[in-house]
């Protein structure tokens, strides 16, 4: 008796249905690999044309359009966005890949002070990478200061906050009246005034919203703060762009009243929770056997704090006079519900959330949509 006769009539059914399923995915591999050959042609146009990498339009209206179909032929929509969002992804990082051998200003000269750190270092990897002439200034270098200033097109200060106004103004006296000057520190305001003060040429503030080991600029977020002849400063706007960075635009004060609470507010409370977890010992594995996934991502985040640079939060959080008296206020605002617990008052403690849920408004909806969405994803992988 062969094998086929050997098999139950339940053995022969499903391996003619796992079968098909087979002859599907490979279909569904094919349509991928074809997707890929065109998305391949997009790019050489937008190469030729210099145009870049992410049009946000496009894709929520292919979106949309997905999940109108998946309703009408019964899929689930939200799968099927699941699974275009992270084609749409895939696609956008083979772009940005591509497009880090694009120049707006091929062969122009880029000086970084500071290019030797780990910021500093991964704009001079973009810019090599596009065709531009990257010279690096260090103190180890700096006797040469004058020639690696020499017919720069753009010199960039990536340096840590705290000497950003000094190594600024050793700087501006190098660089050529027509080249462009930027800086990649967090906060703008008195960078700003400094460059504007030191140097007479365009000027222009960045502040990359990322850290150094992101894999390309997709979707991340740069900080622009314009400062003196905006029309040459849009190469380097453009470059970014085309990159597959999302520029967005403040003037100084806006952008540091932000990053009050956006970074230094954030990573504060983080190390404060951080710290009375190590004060009590607590036993973080036995924690996690219990957590809820909303528990193991807030953990995350803070473990993810104590993974990196301590220099680099401690400059953040006391980078101004005006940052750490908001960090005062936070901390004393702690102290405010202490008579609340001393008095188990859960009257007192209800009127203040919905006080402060009607204060949230319509953005409570949203964050319990992009939050279970994530959880949904923590879920998945643990």
């Amino acid at each position: 008796m062969s094998a086929e006769q050997d098999q139950t009539p339940f053995e022969a059914e499903i391996k003619n249905l796992r079968d098909t399923i087979d002859d599907i995915d490979e279909q569904i591999l094919t349509l991928i690999a074809k997707r890929l050959k065109e998305v391949k042609k997009v790019v050489a146009l937008k190469k030729e044309h210099n145009m870049p990498v992410f049009h946000p339009a496009r894709e929520e209206d292919l979106i949309s359009k997905l999940r109108s179909h998946a309703n009408s032929s019964g899929v689930d929509a939200d799968f099927i966005e699941d699974l275009y969002r992270v084609i749409l992804r895939n696609s956008r990082i083979h772009q940005t890949v591509e497009m880090k051998q694009q120049g707006i200003k091929p062969g122009g000269k880029v000086l970084i002070a500071g290019g030797y750190g780990q910021m500093g270092s991964y704009f001079a990897n973009l810019f090599r990478a596009s065709g531009y002439d990257v010279r690096i200034l260090s103190e180890d270098n700096w006797e040469s200061v004058e020639t690696l200033c020499q017919g720069i097109d753009l010199a960039i200060i990536s340096v840590p906050i705290n000497v950003t106004l000094s190594v600024t103004e050793r700087l501006a006296p190098h660089i050529p009246d027509d080249a462009l000057l930027a800086d990649l520190t967090s906060i703008k305001k008195f960078p700003m005034e400094q460059m504007l003060k030191q140097h007479q040429g365009p000027v222009i503030g960045l502040h990359p919203l990322f850290g150094p080991t992101c894999a390309t600029l997709d979707k991340q977020i740069i900080a622009i703060t314009p400062g003196r002849y905006g029309e040459k400063c849009q190469w380097l706007i453009d470059q970014l762009i085309l990159w597959g960075a999302v520029v967005v635009n403040s003037d100084a004060s806006e952008h540091d009243e932000i990053m009050d609470i956006v970074q230094a507010l954030r990573h504060f409370a983080t190390f404060c929770f951080g710290r009375f977890l190590s004060k009590r010992k607590i036993d973080l594995g036995k924690t996690l056997e219990f957590s809820s996934p909303i528990y193991r991502l807030e953990l995350g985040m803070v473990g993810r704090l104590f993974a990196q640079d301590s220099g680099l939060y401690s400059e953040i959080i006391f980078a101004t006079p005006e940052r750490r008296e908001i960090l005062k206020e936070f901390a004393a605002s702690l102290n405010d519900q202490i008579e609340m617990l001393d008095n188990c008052d859960k009257e007192i403690f209800t009127e203040r959330f919905r006080e402060i849920a009607q204060w949230f408004g319509p953005f409570s909806e949203q964050a319990m949509r992009e939050s279970t969405f994530i959880i949904d994803k923590l879920i998945e992988r643990f």
